[in-house]
C-alpha cells in the first residue's frame, strides 16, 4: 500500500478516487507516453536531462548529435576541455553550469560505478549534479522502475488539479506517491508534463478546452475559460 503524505496524512477513498480519474484521464490522451529527448543509452539520457533544464527538448536534440559525436562515452566527456562543450552546449543556456554539470556526472560515473549507470535513486544522486528529480526521470524512463519526477510543470499540474497542497517537489513527490499505487508511479511525470506543456501551461491555460477542468481546484479557471469563450 501506499504511504503517508507528506504531512503525514493519509489520503481518503473520495482523494484516491479522484487522483485515479486524473490519471485514466491523462492516459487516455497519452496512451503512450516518454520523453522528447533523444538518447540511445542510459549515460546519454544522464547527459540531456541535464541540458533540459531551463530550454526546450528541441534545443537539447539539436546539441545532443554534436555532443555525443565529440564525446561518445562518459570517459570521453570526463576527460573533455570544458571550453569545448561550451561551444557545443551554449545553445541550451547556462552553458557553463550545463558544462562542469555533465562533465562532473560524467566523472561520477566513471570513478563511482566504474562506467555503469546505477539503476538505483540512492546511487543516482550520489553522481555531482543528479538530484532527485533527474535521477528519477532517468528510472522511469529508461528502466521502467516506480518513480516520480516532478519538475515545474507536474509542480503546477499537480498543485492547480487539487490533488497536492504542497509546493517544495520533495513533498508533492511524496504525496503523489501516496495518492498512487508504484504500479503507476513510472507513467505519471511524463504524462503531467506533457499535459502542462499542451493544456495546463502556466501563463496560457486551455481550461475553456480541458479535460480535467470539473476536476480542477484552481480559482482562476472559471474566468481564463469565460475570457476565451468571448
Amino acid at each position: 500500500m501506499p504511504g503517508p503524505r507528506a504531512d503525514g496524512t493519509t489520503p481518503s477513498a473520495a482523494e484516491r478516487g479522484k487522483a485515479r480519474v486524473v490519471l485514466n484521464r491523462l492516459k487516455a490522451r497519452y496512451p503512450e507516453i516518454a520523453t522528447a529527448l533523444d538518447y540511445e543509452n542510459v549515460w546519454q539520457l544522464l547527459v540531456v536531462t541535464a541540458l533540459s533544464a531551463q530550454t526546450t527538448d528541441e534545443n537539447v536534440n539539436k546539441v545532443a548529435p554534436v555532443l555525443f559525436a565529440a564525446y561518445p562515452d562518459a570517459e570521453a566527456l570526463a576527460e573533455a576541455n570544458p571550453e569545448d562543450v561550451e561551444k557545443i552546449v551554449y545553445s541550451t543556456g547556462f552553458f557553463r553550469q550545463k558544462t562542469k554539470s555533465i562533465i562532473q556526472l560524467s566523472r561520477g560515473v566513471v570513478d563511482l560505478f566504474d562506467n555503469d549507470v546505477p539503476a538505483i535513486l540512492e546511487e543516482l544522486v550520489k553522481l555531482p549534479g543528479v538530484g532527485r528529480k533527474t535521477a528519477s526521470v532517468v528510472l522511469a524512463e529508461f528502466w521502467d522502475v516506480p518513480a516520480i519526477a516532478v519538475d515545474t510543470h507536474v509542480n503546477r499540474v499537480a498543485r492547480r488539479l487539487g490533488v497536492t497542497a504542497e509546493s517544495k517537489a520533495p513533498r508533492i513527490e511524496k504525496d503523489l506517491m501516496a495518492l498512487y499505487p508504484r504500479a503507476d508511479w513510472s507513467g505519471i511525470s511524463m504524462r503531467f508534463i506533457q499535459f502542462g506543456r499542451d493544456t495546463c501551461d502556466a501563463r496560457r491555460p486551455d481550461c475553456g478546452n480541458c479535460e480535467l477542468f470539473k476536476l480542477c481546484e484552481w480559482p482562476d479557471r472559471f474566468e481564463v475559460a469565460a475570457a476565451a469563450a468571448k
